[in-house]
């Protein structure tokens, strides 16, 4: 460990040289000790590492920044990493990644944003800084895995009740009903989101816009086990808060597949079923009890 740290040590002195290969090797060899050793993220962040790399994130040099935002995910998968990292003001620098840097460099920002927010004051912190438009972006026009780290960051800040409405006015659901095809490789990403975004009326108004409700219901018949657990509680709110919304879930088809999934899905699935299937019936023999909107 004595030398780990010796070598570190040279290795943040070199941060601070103004050579720009110096600074992208330096960058380089941080990354990769931090990689996979999580007594070297502790030992590089106690070096004082971390504020240098946040620094880099806005360098003119494509592969320092990479390097830099990279060093910073893999360090950031130690916790108190995750608060030292906050706390050296990365956040915006993170988005300036987002929006400016390589496609790597994007899909390592977004990384790090869902591995920050994995504390609950960094959901605030990085909802109100304005990550989450660059994020939807990334959504919708990133590389494939770019796409599946921006849903996956998305889905940890929308679990933060005030950052939903944010990431329904950027775009997100339009973008997440697309994904919803099977040969995206994201329906479960896609559905967890949606359904955070269902328990606020945008969301719901946005999914019945943007052609979500029948994919939902196809996800209920053919999806995961954790995608049809979600799909159902998605639907669950579309159908509760609006009468036009119910229409259109029976319309698509949607009893079958939920009563086979109330007898074969996991307790949660089975238990948003019934009350879904309970709702319909209420709502088929009574329905002027319900406003339709």
């Amino acid at each position: 460990l004595s030398g780990i740290e010796a070598q570190v040590k040279k290795l943040v002195e070199d941060l601070k040289c103004t050579s720009v290969d110096t600074q992208r090797e330096a960058t380089a060899q941080l990354r990769l000790l931090a990689k996979h050793n999580m007594d070297n993220r502790i030992i590089i962040a106690n070096c004082g590492a971390i504020v240098l790399l946040v620094d880099l994130l806005h360098s003119p040099d494509t592969k320092t920044q990479e390097n830099a935002v990279t060093a910073l995910l893999n360090l950031s998968i130690n916790d108190n990493n995750k608060t030292a990292i906050a706390d050296a003001d990365a956040i915006e620098p993170l988005i300036h990644v987002l929006e400016t840097g390589s496609p790597e460099a994007k899909e390592n920002s977004a990384a790090t944003l869902f591995s920050l927010s994995v504390i609950e004051d960094n959901k605030v912190k990085i909802g109100r800084s304005g990550a989450i438009k660059p994020l939807v972006d990334l959504l919708g026009n990133g590389t494939p895995r770019g796409k599946k780290d921006a849903a996956t960051a998305l889905f940890n800040l929308s679990i933060f009740h005030e950052n939903k409405a944010r990431i329904v006015q950027a775009g997100a659901v339009r973008h997440l009903v697309d994904l919803m095809d099977p040969a995206a490789g994201m329906v479960d990403k896609a559905v967890a989101v949606l359904a955070n975004l269902a328990t606020i009326p945008e969301g719901r108004n946005a999914i019945g816009q943007e052609g979500g409700i029948p994919v939902l219901v196809e996800v209920v018949e053919l999806g995961s086990a954790r995608g049809k657990e979600n799909a159902a509680a998605a639907l669950l709110q579309l159908c509760i808060t609006s009468g036009r919304f119910c229409n259109m879930v029976l319309q698509e088809g949607a009893v079958p597949p939920l009563v086979a999934l109330s007898q074969t899905g996991t307790p949660r699935a089975k238990e948003k079923v019934i009350v879904l299937l309970f709702f319909f019936l209420l709502f088929l023999s009574k329905p002027f009890y319900f406003t339709i909107i």
